[in-house]
């Protein structure tokens, strides 16, 4: 029998030699047994399970942007926080965490509890790599919400738009300085000094302080009406002049002052007297 040539009886002195194997089944041989013993890698990411906090409107808000993207929040929240950089994310609003009267109702899924209702503060349940924060990841899903209905924009500069950038303000300092020093050259033209100096005499006029001792002579009511005592107005300079003063100075007005405008009449009187 085939078996009794290949395997030599045990009582037997006799040793059978098996032929050597060839190149071929060896390398097979080897090649199955590297496959056996080496272990492919595993790839694994570690990730970490986020709970946040929010109002229902917000959860809602995100989770309709997410289903019109095909997305998840998680993947909403990544791609903020990837494009973003973490200061701009952080100066952005967050919208804030619900009020006392904002729950919503799940039904326990485990515990003792099983089965039963449960009212806690609305969330939204993200899983991400660890070491973010619940609440910048809040605002960057926040700054998403914006980004979608327009309100904010994620603007990607090269070097020549930043050049550009650079140009364009360096040629406003420039205009604003040219036009700073023509209003200084508009200043010193004669026309514009003139105007200056009736326009500080018509505040000198307005801002008359009362005399303490009234109105005593002629001089004191030219002054009161802000013309120099040695000058002779006609009625009808007096008349607009104390039109305007009595506008000014009426009680009832927003600066009225009912002791300048006693005095502005004493004045009138002893003009017309006067005259």
């Amino acid at each position: 029998m085939l078996n009794s040539s290949v395997h030599a009886d045990a009582n037997s002195n006799d040793h059978v030699t098996a032929p050597p194997p060839d190149l071929e089944s060896v390398l097979n041989t080897k090649s199955t047994n590297e496959k056996m013993t080496t272990a492919k890698p595993k790839t694994t990411t570690l990730k970490h399970s986020y709970t946040i906090p929010c109002t229902s409107a917000f959860r809602d808000q995100v989770g309709l942007l997410a289903e019109r993207r095909k997305v998840n929040v998680a993947d909403l929240a990544r791609s903020v926080l990837l494009m973003v950089s973490d200061a701009d994310i952080s100066k952005f609003s967050d919208p804030g965490d619900p009020k006392s009267d904002d729950r919503e109702t799940v039904i326990l899924k485990s515990g003792p509890s099983k089965g039963r209702p449960w009212r806690r503060k609305p969330r939204l349940q993200v899983r991400m790599a660890p070491g973010y924060d619940v609440f910048h990841i809040r605002k960057a899903l926040n700054l998403a919400l914006y980004m979608e209905e327009g309100k904010a924009q994620i603007r990607i500069d090269t070097a020549d738009t930043l050049q550009a950038q650079i140009d364009a303000t360096e040629q406003m300092r420039r205009e604003a300085e040219e036009k700073a020093k023509q209003q200084s050259v508009n200043h010193n033209l004669p026309e514009t000094m003139e105007e200056i100096d009736r326009l500080r005499a018509m505040v000198s006029v307005l801002s008359f302080e009362p005399l303490s001792e009234g109105i005593l002579d002629r001089g004191d009511a030219l002054h009161i009406l802000g013309f120099s005592p040695k000058t002779y107005p006609d009625r009808s300079e007096l008349r607009a002049r104390f039109r305007m003063l009595a506008t000014i100075y009426h009680p009832d007005g927003k600066y009225g002052s009912h002791e300048r405008m006693s005095q502005l009449n004493q004045a009138m009187e002893v003009l017309r007297y006067a005259s």
